[in-house]
């Protein structure tokens, strides 16, 4: 009895322990293995076989592969136990060591020879599990080949680790991952046959298959698999090619977006007869035609300009982007969703497709007051609109610097005379017009008004006919027709409609009888252009003219002194008649104009040469906020006038140039200071953003600090 106590790292115990480990053995052996054979594999059988040392006490038991292999462990080691006269405390399952504790180096060494008959009486009974993970015995180990030494139910060498791990694939990987050396299936059989390890990843202890030991990976691998399979039988896409095909069903779906509705600009008008057309077309000198204004459009394939000149001065300039959707995105009407709501800012965040979700206040919310329940018309904007909820919305504002864009959702739709406000009971003539003609155009407009929408009568309306106001209804109805049929059939976020390109649009809001032509220096522009002029006013189309770019040797900014007012109206400082000097600075808030003398040194006294000064530089200011389309608030600091009527008189100058610019204006008086503070309605992101980018060095401070100084 002096061998009972066996140290599994001694080589003499293991060598003792198997030469009489033998005898005490072979009654188990022969007394299971029918039943075994009915309720376990192959593989239980070898890992359920348990040791007895020569005073009947149980060596350990192997890894379970179910309840019922680990059950006959048990049960076999009781039996020895009870034969031999022992009593070993049983062990309580799940402490350590216990379903997963591993054995010594003789206690496996004799189970793995005991086994070997017990292996070939149950093959035929394998026949039916042969499908089970570890189920086979390593084909290439010998029979006097110990397995490798586990620790914590890992490989303690760190080759076999290496061995049993299998590589998966990664996001963001660019190919599949590479096979490992070893195969897997290789890998567990070498781990589950010999009662080692079953693979490189441990089990999560409480997880799926807890108490099923191998049978339950099994089925976890299973369903594993068969969720990975495609329905079809076809085979599951791995790693970057799953990814692949996710990126092209995003473009799929990208490309079979539907087409935004788009302006209606051709089309015949009414016909006018020759006495009418004859009135409008307005004043000639030696066969050409006489306006005050004239503008000319560059087409290039990275942008389109339109420059807007009153003589020879240029007044107005405009950028626009070939289907630039992100930036240039006012007037569009979008099918957006309701990201959140913030009722201490009464706004809510929208999603219109674009990177910067966009802001909607509860000054621009139109809604039922029957559908609220509590306030009414007083509701608040947590209580009209909730997240993820639909809604039809117009930019009104495009998205300038890290600010998203602006919405209402009182669509509006712009023709050449009216305005079309769906769904509402809007009714305006222009303040613009005399009184005989407002009086003329309402009793149209009380003909051609649909009941359930709005119309506004524009400027543009003085002296048209009743058929052209109601041709103008008709094409606005058919294109919100249009709208609201996308928008039933279509998913948020999306473009429901856009604006057509820039030149179409400054041409239908301010193209008139006061331009004496129009310079295009594309083709196909051209022929659009000519086309809309001519179904809107045929009396104004001989004005629209072709610029040939492959006759002519200048461009066309060129040719009428376009380029240098440009760089002009990009510099900070702009000259005086007089010799004196603005400065424009912009800022995050706002914009600071500074009015210099410069060279103006008078002739007369300090205050009347900074009187005369200060009336330049209010027409000029005038000027370049329409030319530069500087928004926002702006703050001029006129230099100090000590008579309070010339202070009067600068700012009534001021206010009388501002008058020409269409844009919203709101001008205060002179301060004590001499400061003027006023503001100006900001669409876009003005002259200079357009065609400029902040310094990557500097990031738009003009300064670089001297980093030596700050070792």
């Amino acid at each position: 009895m002096s061998d009972q106590t066996v140290d599994p790292n001694d080589d003499s115990s293991t060598s003792r322990a198997r030469g009489t480990g033998d005898g005490g053995n072979s009654s188990t052996s022969e007394s299971q293995p029918a039943s075994r054979s009915q309720n376990a594999p192959a593989s239980a059988v070898d890992a359920g076989s348990s040791d007895s040392a020569p005073g009947g006490g149980s060596a350990g038991s192997g890894v379970p592969s179910s309840s019922a292999e680990s059950g006959s462990a048990e049960g076999s080691s009781a039996e020895g136990s009870s034969a031999d006269g022992a009593n070993r405390p049983r062990r309580r399952r799940g402490s350590r060591g216990g379903r997963n504790r591993n054995r010594s180096g003789g206690a496996q060494g004799g189970a793995s020879s005991s086994v070997e008959g017990a292996d070939g009486a149950s093959d035929d009974a394998n026949d039916g599990v042969n499908d089970v993970d570890g189920g086979t015995p390593d084909p290439e180990r010998q029979p006097d080949e110990l397995p490798k030494r586990m620790s914590q139910n890992r490989p303690r060498d760190t080759e076999a680790a290496a061995d049993a791990l299998v590589k998966k694939p990664q996001i963001g990987d660019s190919r599949p991952a590479p096979a490992s050396e070893t195969p897997v299936t290789e890998a567990k059989a070498e781990g589950q046959g010999t009662g080692t390890a079953r693979s490189g990843n441990r089990r999560r202890r409480g997880g799926r298959g807890r108490g099923g030991g191998g049978g339950g990976q099994q089925q976890g691998q299973k369903q594993g698999q068969q969720d990975a399979q495609p329905s079809d039988g076809q085979q599951a896409p791995q790693g970057p090619q799953q990814g692949q095909q996710g990126q092209g069903r995003q473009q799929q779906k990208k490309a079979a977006a539907p087409r935004p509705v788009e302006a209606i600009l051709g089309g015949d008008g009414p016909d006018l007869d020759d006495e009418t057309l004859e009135r409008r077309k307005g004043r000639e000198r030696n066969g050409r035609p006489v306006g005050r204004y004239m503008m000319a459009v560059s087409v290039r394939p990275e942008a389109t300009q339109i420059a807007v000149l009153e003589g020879r001065n240029l007044i107005e300039h405009y950028v626009s982007r070939p289907a630039d959707d992100v930036a240039q995105i006012h007037g569009n009407i979008y099918l957006g969703k309701v990201q959140n709501v913030l009722p201490g800012m009464e706004a809510a965040f929208v999603d219109i497709a674009t990177p910067k979700n966009a802001v909607l206040y509860r000054g621009d919310v139109q809604f039922d007051a029957e559908d609220v329940e509590k306030r009414g018309s007083n509701a608040r904007i947590e209580e009209i609109l909730k997240p993820r909820q639909t809604i039809i919305c117009q930019v009104t504002k495009n998205p300038i610097a890290h600010k998203g864009a602006r919405l209402t959702q009182e669509v509006s739709l712009p023709g050449r005379f009216v305005v079309l406000i769906p769904n509402s009971t809007t009714y305006g003539i222009s303040k613009r017009l005399d009184d005989g003609e407002r009086k003329r155009l309402r009793s149209i407009l009380d003909k051609v008004k649909p009941p359930q929408h709005g119309v506004i009568v524009r400027t543009a309306a003085e002296g048209v006919t009743s058929e052209e106001i109601s041709s103008d209804v008709r094409r606005l109805l058919s294109q919100w027709d249009q709208i609201e049929a996308l928008a039933n059939s279509t998913q948020a976020p999306a473009l429901l409609y856009r604006e057509p390109d820039m030149a179409v649009r400054v041409i239908r809001e301010e193209f008139s009888d006061n331009y004496r032509s129009v310079v295009i220096d594309d083709p196909a522009l051209f022929h659009d252009v000519h086309d809309y002029v001519s179904s809107i006013s045929p009396a104004l189309a001989d004005r629209i003219e072709l610029y040939d770019r492959s006759t002519e040797p200048l461009s066309i900014f060129e040719r009428f002194h376009v380029h240098e007012q440009v760089h002009k109206a990009l510099d900070r400082k702009v000259w005086l008649p007089s010799g004196g000097s603005l400065i424009i600075e912009h800022t995050e808030a706002l914009t600071v104009i500074d009015v210099n003398t410069g060279k103006n040194v008078g002739s007369k006294s300090l205050e009347e040469t900074v009187y005369r000064n200060n009336l330049e530089a209010a027409i000029e200011i005038a000027k370049q906020l329409r030319l530069r389309d500087i928004g926002g608030i702006i703050v001029i600091d006129f230099i100090d006038m000590e008579i309070k009527g010339n202070r009067d008189d600068v700012i009534k100058v001021f206010r009388d140039a501002l008058s020409r610019d269409k844009t919203r204006t709101q001008v205060f008086d002179i301060s004590e200071l001499g400061l003027v503070e006023m503001t100006r309605k900001r669409i876009g992101e003005g002259l200079l953003e357009s065609f400029a980018t902040q310094c990557p060095d500097c990031e738009g401070r003009g300064l670089r600090i001297d980093p030596e100084l700050l070792l």
